[in-house]
């Protein structure tokens, strides 16, 4: 019992940090459209803002799961809280100096220190408790981060694009529009030194891993010889490249007149629900997923979303708008149930494989650049092809590609 209550109390302080960094994330979509008005850039230029943001993944992520070897989760937790804050800090020289390349720069650093978190948290959460219910525990903390995707637009409507909208026009309003960003990135600065205060006075359990002393698979040193950690990572890369690429260009589409004509203030409170879809979706699934196995659900998840798509780009209107902003529901379980599957039986490798997935979420920075390339080629709405070949993937990951390991054993055991 005590050991019970020690992890639950340690699962209620991470969800803290699910929140923020999903807060943080889905401030992007707000900068996607704002600092393209700003700066006056076309999709490609404007995709820089994901590109920089989500790279930072692929650079950081290895010498992350390093890290958190030598320092343990808590420590790295702490670490990567100190360097968000410091991107936070970052934006207000950026807005002073009215300076693209330093918001982009900015956001590399935040991005640098929230791979921390993940690289730590993910795999921290996923073995704080019994191997069986560990989907079903990273989708209600990730629950919690979809809970801070959908303040995040919220706060940047009636902060950056309200204060943006209200400088419109006046002189010296390209500075106020850039300097609408300051006060929203300096509160989230001391929120993420508040939280790092909080965490290092929290007596979080440690935990280590076992050398395994069998023949399974988590006793393979190399990472790559595990076939569903090498599927779950192209899963990874293709799931946060569809979800970002939609919330990257959605309240563009939104602005559009044939689809509806809304300004960028009003559809930023719609793109909340598509964020919103998510968070449902993954207190639904935390709990569908003791009765339902997780990878028939990121199966059909993954199919309906595919489907959506194909409405949306063949309809149109006001029925795209909808059908996308639905996707955000079975967005939902995708990502923690992905990289759930993917660790399964590493074992000690377990830091280096959440390295390793956490290196994929740069699927956030090439597909938003890749869509925003054919969005300036073939029109916006065609665009969304894009994520579409994505969750078709994933679809295939759901129903066969999480057993890649098992399927050499099998036949080997039926072999004559």
């Amino acid at each position: 019992m005590p050991d019970n209550n020690r992890h639950t109390s340690a699962l209620t302080v991470l969800t803290v940090l699910f929140f923020m960094w999903g807060l943080i994330t889905s401030l992007n979509d707000i900068l996607v459209p704002h600092l393209k008005a700003v700066f006056t850039l076309n999709y490609v230029q404007a995709s820089l803002i994901q590109f920089s943001f989500f790279t930072a993944y692929f650079v950081m992520s290895f010498p992350s799961g390093r890290l958190v070897e030598r320092l343990g989760y808590k420590s790295g937790i702490i670490l990567g809280l100190l360097t968000a804050g410091v991107g936070c800090l970052l934006f207000v020289p950026a807005a002073s100096a009215q300076s693209y390349m330093f918001f982009l720069a900015a956001l590399f650093i935040l991005a640098s220190g929230i791979t921390l978190l993940q690289v730590a948290a993910n795999p921290y959460v996923n073995i704080l408790g019994s191997p069986e219910s560990a989907a079903s525990r990273l989708n209600m903390t990730q629950a919690f981060n979809s809970l801070g995707t959908t303040v995040g637009p919220l706060v940047g409507s009636v902060t950056i694009l309200a204060i943006g909208a209200g400088a419109a026009g006046e002189i010296g309003s390209a500075t106020a529009e850039a300097d609408s960003v300051k006060m929203p990135y300096l509160v989230l600065a001391g929120l993420l030194l508040a939280i790092a205060v909080l965490i290092a006075l929290f007596r979080l359990p440690k935990i280590t891993h076992g050398e395994p002393s069998d023949g399974s698979a988590s006793g393979q040193h190399s990472l790559f010889a595990h076939r569903h950690l090498v599927f779950g990572v192209i899963g990874i890369f293709a799931y946060v490249g569809a979800e970002v690429a939609i919330g990257s260009y959605l309240v563009s589409l939104m602005g559009q007149p044939d689809i509806a004509g809304l300004p960028s203030e009003k559809a930023s409170k719609y793109l909340s629900l598509y964020w919103g879809g998510a968070m449902v979706g993954r207190f639904i699934g935390s709990v569908l997923m003791r009765s339902i196995r997780p990878n028939r659900m990121l199966a059909f998840n993954a199919l309906v979303n595919a489907a959506l798509l194909a409405v949306a780009i063949s309809i149109g209107g006001h029925v795209a708008m909808w059908a996308l902003i639905l996707i955000g529901l079975f967005n939902s379980i995708m990502f923690p149930t992905i990289f759930s599957l993917a660790l399964e039986g590493l074992g000690n490798l377990t830091s280096k494989g959440s390295g390793l997935l956490c290196m994929a979420i740069v699927g956030g920075a090439l597909m938003p650049l890749l869509q925003g390339f054919c969005a300036d080629h073939i029109g916006l709405l065609y665009s969304f092809a894009i994520p579409l070949v994505c969750y078709l993937y994933i679809s295939w990951f759901g129903a066969r590609g999480y057993r890649a390991d098992e399927l050499p054993a099998k036949r080997t055991a039926t072999a004559p």
